[in-house]
C-alpha cells in the first residue's frame, strides 16, 4: 500500500489527537559559565519521587517532565510552566540553554545523581557511578530533548517498529535541520583525543558539524557499537538486549561490582539496566513499580516511542519550538506510513555510519550518504524525504484546521536548499557576530536572556501553590519508600537484576 493511501486510513480524530509528551534535560550552570556543583534544589522536592523536575546523570544535570498532551500548544505551556517554577527556585544559577555542556571541572568534581538512602535510590546513584566508570562523567553531562510520540489510538508492535526503522534510516535529516551543537567548550575534551579544530581560546569546533553531541564525540559507546540490534519486531529486538543485560562483558568485569562497601556499579553485562542503551529512538511503555522496562514491552507491547536526538534549541527559552514539534509529529507519522523493509546488518552500518557524517558534517557542500548499495547526496535524498511528507503535513493541516504543518515543511526545504538557514550554522554565525567566536560567551549570553525571559513571564494562577504542593509531596513519598526498605541493598540489587524479571 502506498503512502498516501496509508494515509487516507487515518480517521481525523487521530490526525488530530496525536500524543506526545516531553522530557528536557539542561545543565545548571553558574552566571560565569562554569558548572554548578549545588544539591539539587530543596524547593524543588525529591528528585526520585517528583513527576515532573528530577535529575539526569548528575545533581547538577536537571531533568524537566511534561504529562501528555494532545497539542503542541499544551505540551509547550506545561514545559514553560516548569521552566518558570525552576528559575524561582535557584536563585542566581542558569539552566546552560544548549546540548554540549558548560565548563566543566574536574572529572570527579562533577556530582553524580544522588536520591536518598532507600534501596531504589541508591540503585539509581550505582547506576551512575557505574556510567562514570564506562564512559566517564564528561560525557554524560551532554544535555537534549526527548520527544515521546504515540497515536490515540492503539498500534500494533510491528506497526511501531516499522516507524522505528525508517526513524533510524531518516534520522540523518533531523540532525541537519535540528542539530545545534557545533562547538564546544574545550573543557569537555580535556585529556581526550579529537578531531576537533580550533575556533578561538577555550573553543573547539567543526567547521560543517551539526551535532557534535550525536556525532564520535558525543553519546557514543565503542562497546555498544558491538550490540547489532535489529528493530525487525519486539522478538528480535528484545533478544538482544536480553543479551546486553545479562552476559558479563569483559572490560565492565574488570571494573567490578564493588570496592569494600562502595558500589562501582549495578552490574558487569554490557548494559547495566535498560536506560543505558544509547538508541536514538526507542520503544517505550509505562512501568510498573519495580517492573523491568524490557518486561513491560514483552508483556503489553509498544505503547509509544522516544526520540533521543534532538539538540537543545539555544535560541528557545524552553529548549524546543511549537514549529519543531509539528515536523517532528509530520516526519514520524511519515516514518510510520511509508513502507518499512526488515533491517540488515549491512544497513545497521550504513546507519551508524550516515549519522556520524551529518552529525559532523552535515554542512558540507555535496555531501553523500549511503542509501542501500548506493550513494545520493544528503540534499537529493532529504527533498525526497520532504517531498514524501507533503501529503501527511497537509493532512494534518486539514484535521487540525490550520496551516502551520504545511509551513514548517516549507521552512524544512528551504532549510535543505540554505545550509547557512540551519541551527548549527545560525550558532556559529551568532557566536562570530557577537561573542568572539567564544563558545561559552555565545550560550551564556544566551542563557541569561532565557532566565531574564522566564522571570519576566507572568505566573499564572495556582501554578505556585500546585509546585509547592508537588515538592512537599515528593519528599514524603520519598520518606515512605526509604521507610519501607526490608531487605539489604545487596539482595535487591540481585533481585532487580535477575534475568527472571526481563521474561515475559
Amino acid at each position: 500500500m502506498l503512502l498516501e493511501e496509508r494515509l487516507q486510513t487515518l480517521p481525523r480524530e487521530t490526525l488530530k489527537g496525536l500524543l506526545r509528551g516531553i522530557e528536557k534535560e539542561s545543565l545548571r550552570s553558574r552566571l560565569g559559565g562554569a558548572l554548578a556543583t549545588t544539591p539539587h534544589p530543596a524547593r524543588l522536592g525529591a528528585a526520585l519521587t517528583h513527576p515532573n523536575i528530577t535529575t539526569d546523570f548528575s545533581e547538577s544535570q536537571l531533568e524537566l517532565i511534561t504529562g501528555v498532551h494532545a497539542s503542541a500548544d499544551a505540551c509547550l505551556n506545561e514545559l514553560t510552566e516548569i521552566h518558570q517554577v525552576v528559575y524561582r527556585a535557584i536563585g542566581d544559577e542558569l539552566l546552560w540553554c544548549a546540548s554540549m555542556p558548560c565548563g566543566l571541572p574536574a572529572e570527579d568534581a562533577i556530582p553524580l545523581g544522588r536520591y536518598g538512602r532507600s534501596n531504589i535510590g541508591r540503585a539509581k546513584s550505582v547506576y551512575r557511578m557505574g556510567l562514570a566508570h564506562r564512559y566517564g562523567r564528561r560525557m554524560q553531562m551532554i544535555s537534549g530533548i526527548h520527544y515521546n510520540f504515540s497515536l490515540p489510538d492503539p498500534q500494533s508492535n510491528d506497526a511501531y517498529f516499522a516507524l522505528i526503522r525508517n526513524f533510524r534510516r531518516h534520522s540523518w535529516l533531523l540532525l541537519y535541520l535540528f542539530g545545534a551543537s557545533p562547538a564546544v567548550c574545550s573543557s569537555f575534551v580535556a585529556g581526550r583525543a579529537h578531531e576537533l579544530q580550533s575556533l578561538s581560546d577555550g573553543t573547539l569546533y567543526l567547521p560543517y558539524a551539526t551535532s557534535l553531541r550525536m556525532g564520535r564525540l558525543g553519546y557514543q559507546s565503542d562497546a555498544q557499537a558491538s550490540l547489532a540490534v535489529s528493530y525487525n519486531c519486539l522478538d528480535s529486538y528484545a533478544a538482544s538486549l536480553q543479551e546486553a543485560l545479562t552476559k558479563p562483558y569483559p572490560a565492565y568485569a574488570a571494573i567490578g561490582i564493588r570496592e569494600g562497601d562502595d558500589y562501582r556499579q549495578l552490574a558487569t553485562s554490557l548494559l547495566q539496566i535498560e536506560n543505558e542503551f544509547y538508541g536514538t529512538i526507542r520503544p517505550k511503555r509505562v512501568i510498573k513499580t519495580g517492573e523491568r522496562p524490557l518486561h513491560a514491552l514483552r508483556e503489553r507491547g509498544v505503547e509509544y516511542v522516544e526520540v533521543r536526538l534532538m539538540d537543545l534549541d539555544p535560541f528557545c527559552p524552553i529548549g524546543i519550538t511549537a514549529s519543531t514539534i509539528h515536523f517532528l509529529d509530520v516526519f514520524l507519522l511519515h516514518c510510520l506510513l511509508r513502507d518499512s523493509p526488515p533491517d540488515t546488518p549491512q544497513e545497521l552500518v550504513a546507519i551508524i555510519r550516515n549519522k556520524q557524517h551529518v552529525a559532523a558534517r552535515g554542512r558540507e557542500p555535496g555531501l553523500r550518504l549511503t542509501r542501500g548499495t548506493h550513494e545520493v547526496t544528503l540534499a537529493e535524498w532529504g527533498g525526497q524525504v520532504l517531498a514524501d511528507c507533503g501529503p501527511i503535513a497537509a493532512a494534518l493541516d486539514v484535521a487540525n484546521a490550520t496551516s502551520v504543518y504545511s509551513k514548517v515543511l516549507a521552512t524544512a526545504v528551504a532549510a535543505l536548499n540554505d545550509p547557512a538557514a540551519t541551527p548549527s550554522a545560525r550558532v556559529l554565525q551568532a557566536m562570530a557576530r557577537d561573542h568572539g567566536n567564544s563558545y561559552v560567551r555565545f550560550v551564556l549570553a544566551q542563557s541569561l536572556a532565557h532566565r531574564e525571559a522566564m522571570l519576566k513571564l507572568p505566573l499564572a494562577d495556582g501554578v505556585a501553590d500546585r509546585f509547592a504542593s508537588l515538592a512537599a509531596i515528593s519528599l514524603d513519598e520519598q520518606r515512605l519508600i526509604e521507610a519501607a526498605d526490608t531487605v539489604p541493598f545487596e539482595t535487591y540489587r540481585q533481585q532487580y537484576l535477575s534475568p527472571l524479571r526481563l521474561n515475559d
